[in-house]
């Protein structure tokens, strides 16, 4: 049985589909070329390759949909905790049975510090209305609305570094209307930036700060100057290391 996904992925093709498809391309390109690590995974549409332009030595796309190289459900990923560098979700969540599932999962298996780039559709934009209109690909998707995802990540300690939108045009198949329209994209970013097709978002996962507990050095007796010398070097050091 065909997957919302790969549909999705097979609307990739349209003009319309290509059209984001190209501005989603970009936006990857320019925000994952300087994510460093050792692990990063994209999580479905292989048909879009986000990782491409990252460095980190492993690198995997896995799913349930098309050529993935590894089969896995969104909502149970086969990797052990806080063990991936990188995580990019390109629309997963709008097709995901569960879409909080997959971000508790997402919580789960990110080292700390480690990001999550997230793409969706916004249901307030011009292709948000398109959706009141029709019930296919991709318009039955659940365009979760940007603050309700906000909040999901706020509980999981996952925090919004930054966020772009993209697409500006009408939602038309018509390859003749989007080139036409192709001024929108200037120009809604700079008098209507919310109201882009698609979103875009850098997450970190942050892990709360611990309180170091520091020797109490007044307790420390020096029998002679050499190792009241090394004493005062190794105070010296747990301060330096303190504040890194």
């Amino acid at each position: 049985m065909t997957t919302a996904v790969e549909h999705f992925a097979a609307w990739l093709n349209t003009p319309l589909g290509q059209y984001l498809r190209d501005n989603e391309a970009g936006w990857f390109d320019r925000t994952t070329v300087d994510i460093f690590g050792y692990k990063a995974v994209q999580l479905e549409l292989p048909q879009l390759d986000c990782l491409r332009a990252n460095r980190m030595p492993w690198r995997c796309i896995a799913g349930q949909s098309g050529a993935v190289q590894l089969k896995c459900m969104a909502e149970a990923l086969p990797f052990a905790e806080q063990s991936l560098d990188l995580l990019v979700l390109p629309h997963t969540l709008d097709f995901a049975h569960d879409p909080h599932a997959v971000l508790r999962e997402a919580e789960r298996v990110m080292m700390p510090e480690g990001r999550v780039l997230i793409s969706g559709f916004n249901p307030w934009s011009l292709w948000g209305l398109r959706r009141l209109k029709a019930n296919d690909v991709p318009w039955q998707g659940h365009f979760l609305a940007l603050h309700r995802l906000k909040d999901w990540l706020a509980l999981l300690d996952l925090q919004l570094v930054r966020g772009e939108f993209l697409c500006y045009r009408p939602p038309l198949q018509r390859k003749g209307w989007l080139d036409k329209s192709r001024f929108l994209d200037s120009a809604g970013d700079k008098f209507w930036p919310a109201g882009g097709g698609i979103y875009c978002l850098d997450v970190v996962k942050r892990v709360r700060g611990m309180n170091v507990i520091e020797p109490d050095w007044s307790m420390v007796i020096l029998p002679n100057r050499s190792t009241a010398a090394v004493v005062e070097k190794m105070r010296l050091q747990a301060k330096k290391d303190r504040c890194k």
